[in-house]
């Protein structure tokens, strides 16, 4: 009895992290906790940091299966993710419903919001195409694009109240 009772309850907990977050992989080494304004951390074990704000629905990814995130996919609210910079080797993508976020080593955030991804840059450098079509645009610190159905790609340097208020979502 008391085997299905802890079998019922990791499956009700799995099911709402799951709600909550992002799935991740059984072999993919992060770990999560909670943190301010209801966000929540992953840590991995290859140096990348993410934050997820409250509600975020996103998935972490090993697409080369070497135990290693190396790509999350996003499909609504905001991450703000650090990746440590690395020679070489294949960038880490944020993939949404518009837009593909490749970097090597930076600090940004990637916001999905109905039918637009918004991509602003702390530190470093970040590609930014739509999924459909890979000719993009780079941002530098300070900067961000507005990536929607169609339209061109058009990189502005944000506003210090827009990157508060979505930093602030993210608890930072």
């Amino acid at each position: 009895m008391r085997r299905f009772a802890r079998a019922g309850y990791l499956a009700l907990a799995s099911s709402l992290l799951m709600g909550y977050a992002a799935a991740q992989p059984a072999n993919i080494a992060c770990t999560s906790s909670a943190s301010a304004a209801g966000t929540q951390t992953w840590r991995c074990d290859n140096g990348i940091t993410i934050v997820a704000e409250s509600g975020a629905r996103f998935e972490l990814k090993d697409a080369n299966r070497d135990g290693h995130i190396d790509s999350v996919e996003l499909s609504s609210k905001a991450l703000l993710v650090e990746v440590p910079t690395k020679p070489g080797g294949n960038p880490f993508k944020v993939l949404t419903p518009q837009a593909i976020a490749a970097v090597r080593g930076t600090r940004w955030a990637v916001d999905v919001a109905e039918a637009k991804t918004s991509v602003f840059v702390a530190d470093g450098r970040v590609g930014v195409s739509r999924r459909a079509h890979r000719r993009g645009v780079v941002l530098g610190p300070g900067q961000g694009v507005d990536v929607e159905a169609t339209g061109p790609l058009t990189v502005k340097q944000w506003g210090q109240p827009r990157i508060d208020a979505l930093m602030a979502r993210l608890g930072q």
